[in-house]
């Protein structure tokens, strides 16, 4: 297959083959490959006040973890949107600007974003991944409950993802967009008026 071949094919391709993913379950994603991920959402623990002797503690339970699991893939995601493009933006527009008076809004937009973003600083999301390949269906949960109660017992903060976790998490990975209160399932699903 030639390089515009493979273009014009990659251009015909809808957005869940383009991320590889065919559907999201209540407890799953499910990839084109066939696999199915299963995503355990852990509440980041704020090492900066802890002792070094607690570090110490959380650095071990997490190799136990790792010991016990090698399956384990580990994400850690923004939970927050990123300001990073917004802010290019104005430097860019400060630089061009010469009338003061916008020069001063473009620095104040500046600013603040600044302060959102540090707020916004410890928005992190740290997920555990497990891929489920050809398992029987009368064994995955129990294996996904073992997987929970072992993070937990290692002190981890932790909840298997549900469907709305699953589809907020691609929409901040995919969108930088958490201002959205509902989460389509489809392209213009908020659009579509039944019985109408």
């Amino acid at each position: 297959m030639s390089r515009k071949e493979k273009k014009a094919a990659k251009q015909k391709q809808t957005t869940r083959q383009l991320i590889n993913t065919k559907a999201v379950t209540d407890h799953s994603l499910m990839t084109c490959r066939g696999d199915e991920l299963v995503y355990f959402i852990i509440k980041p623990t704020n090492i900066s006040v802890l002792s070094e002797a607690s570090i110490s503690a959380r650095i071990y339970a997490l190799m136990t973890v790792l010991k016990g699991m090698a399956e384990l893939e580990f994400l850690c995601l923004n939970s927050r949107e990123s300001f990073e493009d917004n802010k290019r933006f104005l430097k860019s527009r400060l630089e061009q600007e010469n009338n003061p008076a916008v020069r001063r809004l473009l620095e104040h937009d500046l600013t603040h974003l600044d302060r959102i973003q540090v707020q916004m600083a410890t928005a992190r999301e740290f997920l555990v991944a497990i891929r489920l390949r050809d398992e029987k269906e009368s064994e995955v949960f129990p294996y996904l409950n073992r997987i929970e109660k072992t993070l937990r017992e290692q002190g981890f903060i932790a909840r298997r993802a549900d469907k709305e976790d699953i589809k907020r998490i691609l929409a901040v990975y995919f969108e930088q967009n958490v201002t959205t209160e509902r989460f389509e399932e489809y392209d213009g699903d908020r659009w579509v008026i039944l019985n109408d």
